[in-house]
């Protein structure tokens, strides 16, 4: 089988795949039937060569990553409640789809990343500013409470993970999402995609986003470091716009790490990510998730072009 560069994530009772220039989602519908959408994405690096630069890309990736996992996110969740489709719109819908018409669900999902960020923002990287705040006057040396912060960011990190693990939608998610990896894993050992080999795989991935999104909180520790001011309001605009730095950096990491898998070194700084993904954001799947994992990579791999990594 030819090699194919292929990521993915859990959707709503399905999964995403995306290779280079397709994604496909696949959904386990309430009928009981798989749906597959195929659909082309070209991504902006291909338009502006300069977005390929180390660290740029990763910060032209996780703007995309977002996108579309909003996208595909709807669409899951439009595609397995379609019997509720008779469903009257509620009067906020009415308003959009009045006022903009056929981008009303553009605007909608504008909407929802802009809310989704701010919330990220707000949650990880200024409301453990604040608290870290707490301790100047008992910590006066910046760098020791650049270290505090750190340490408080990971603990509501893990609290956060912690709290959505409990919620029965999101454990699904999390068995999805384990079907993911599972079929990823079962794909990069060069095996054929059946439950049961699939089933034999691990449920954990270095570029897996929850690893990604722990090395975010190590690498702000480091960035943040380098800036001294003690003065609050440029401490909060340090955090917010650098945010693309640190996930551009972040995903040097990741990519290192996966192109790196007998390198000790690599393995060892990727065990908190796997660790949280053991911990928190993978389960085993049943046969039936694997199922619809197994379809969304068929999907790629029978519309995009086969080239050699």
């Amino acid at each position: 089988m030819a090699q194919v560069n292929i990521g993915g994530q859990a959707v709503i009772e399905g999964v995403m795949m995306k290779g280079r220039h397709v994604y496909a989602v696949a959904v386990r519908k309430s009928d009981g039937t798989i749906a597959t959408d195929v659909k082309h994405a070209v991504s902006i690096m291909e338009r502006m060569k300069w977005l390929k630069w180390p660290v740029l890309r990763g910060m032209a990736t996780f703007v995309e990553s977002l996108v579309l996992g909003v996208k595909t996110l709807s669409f899951s969740a439009e595609l397995y409640g379609e019997e509720d489709s008779e469903e009257q719109p509620g009067k906020f819908e009415i308003w959009l789809q009045n006022k903009f018409g056929d981008k009303a669900e553009k605007v909608i999902m504008g909407i929802t990343m802009c809310l989704s960020f701010i919330f990220a923002i707000g949650l990880f990287m200024v409301f453990p500013m604040l608290l870290s705040e707490l301790f100047k006057k008992q910590v006066q040396n910046t760098f020791l409470r650049n270290l505090i912060e750190g340490v408080i960011r990971i603990a509501i990190f893990l609290i956060y993970m912690k709290l959505i693990t409990k919620m029965k939608d999101i454990e699904r998610t999390f068995q999805y999402h384990g079907a993911e990896h599972k079929t990823i894993n079962c794909l990069e050992t060069d095996k054929t995609l059946t439950v049961e080999n699939v089933k034999a795989c691990s449920r954990l991935h270095k570029s897996c986003g929850t690893s990604f999104l722990f090395i975010v909180m190590i690498t702000s520790i480091l960035v943040f470091t380098l800036f001294k001011t003690d003065v609050l309001w440029q401490r909060t605009l340090i955090r917010i716009f650098m945010v693309p730095i640190i996930a551009g950096l972040s995903y040097e990491f990741i990519r290192w790490a996966r192109k790196s898998p007998n390198n000790k070194l690599a393995d060892f700084l990727s065990r908190p990510g796997m660790w949280l993904q053991r911990e928190f954001t993978t389960i085993e799947p049943d046969d039936m998730q694997i199922q619809v994992a197994i379809e969304a990579v068929k999907g790629v791999l029978d519309h995009e072009p086969c080239t050699n990594q």
